[in-house]
């Protein structure tokens, strides 16, 4: 690969709790935030007066200004591990669809035409081969320099088309009313949705007070959060369980309490922590269980939503954030808030 007079960047694409590496991949992009103020150079002055550090406010500039057209990019996970490589096409970019990618706001966008990668067997170096830290750095390592220079790109590969993002339109804020209708079209209980209306507005004002103080435990958000959102939407206490056989929240189809009845898990999070990364545990518990085919991963503020599929295989249908009601989520792709509370509520099938 030449690399001669190219800049040569690393980018962390997340952490082991929180790996967004498959959506760089699947859609052609780095990413980088806080981005919720706005594109750079604009959202400075609101990161500084919100106490952003300069150290990150450099890594912004570092991602925004300095990485040119044409740059070569080491995707890597931790401090040894590569996942791909390709050059940035275009200039820098804000792009609102990746405004809540597993609760975190990074709109800051650069295009990445991946020219290697290999995601499920990376290249793996000695730790620490590749920089702690930022987000967004100049590749200064010696060994993996040297392995970008012996590595073999077919040619074909430098032509490779970059997927379209989806349009801003395909995603919009809709209302509680936009939600108590569909609801009630897709055979919710008119009581059931008379009590969502109104717990959800309360619900909301919670989350975002939680978001502004303080970081609860997740035993709190399972207590102030996710229960009651249960409730409203008409889960009774006798069909729920709190911590039951590992379970953080157990729902059940009718009595009794059993395997056999088994009919959602619900696997909580602290708040800000990823619930994405929750799946597989949640899936865990489920497995062998006939009856449940819908899975919830949550922090009690956003939540994914799964169903199993006819290979047997749970996939995410639709995700929410109780503080940003969505339409839909297309660069997961899923569904968003009207769908998310269907599948959650007991008339789902």
């Amino acid at each position: 690969m030449n690399i001669d007079k190219k800049g040569i960047w690393q980018q962390a694409a997340g952490d082991t709790d929180r790996d967004y590496s498959g959506l760089c991949l699947q859609w052609g992009v780095i990413l980088n935030g806080p981005a919720y103020a706005g594109p750079w150079p604009e959202c400075r002055k609101a990161l500084i007066e919100d106490g952003c550090s300069s150290k990150k406010l450099t890594d912004l500039r570092r991602f925004a200004e300095e990485i040119l057209d044409g740059d070569i990019i080491v995707l890597r996970m931790g401090t040894s591990s590569v996942l791909a490589v390709g050059e940035v096409v275009g200039k820098y970019e804000w792009r609102p669809e990746f405004g809540d990618i597993d609760g975190w706001e990074i709109q800051h966008v650069r295009r990445v035409r991946w020219l290697w990668k290999s995601p499920k067997q990376p290249m793996v170096f000695a730790t620490y081969a590749l920089k702690q830290g930022d987000t967004t750095q100049r590749l200064d390592s010696k060994v993996v320099r040297g392995w970008l220079k012996n590595l073999t790109i077919p040619a074909k590969n430098y032509s490779l088309q970059l997927p379209d993002l989806p349009a801003i339109e395909d995603s919009k804020e809709i209302s509680i009313p936009d939600i108590s209708e569909f609801l009630f079209d897709h055979g919710v209980a008119s009581d059931s949705i008379a009590n969502l209306v109104a717990h959800i507005g309360e619900l909301i004002r919670i989350a975002k007070w939680y978001q502004r103080n303080s970081m609860p435990s997740e035993h709190e958000t399972v207590t102030y959060l996710v229960i009651p959102l249960l409730r409203a939407l008409g889960w009774t206490p006798q069909r729920m369980a709190v911590e039951w056989n590992r379970v953080d929240v157990a729902l059940f189809s009718k009595l009794p309490r059993d395997d056999n009845h088994l009919t959602i898990v619900v696997e909580a999070k602290k708040m800000n922590a990823s619930c994405l990364s929750a799946m597989s545990q949640a899936q865990s518990y489920a497995l062998g269980k006939t009856e449940c085919h819908r899975l919830i991963v949550t922090d009690g503020l956003r939540y994914g939503v799964y169903t199993r599929n006819s290979s047997d295989t749970f996939m995410l249908s639709a995700y929410m954030n109780l503080t940003r009601l969505m339409s839909s989520y297309p660069i997961y792709p899923c569904a968003g808030a009207k769908e998310a509370l269907l599948i959650m509520a007991p008339e789902w099938s």
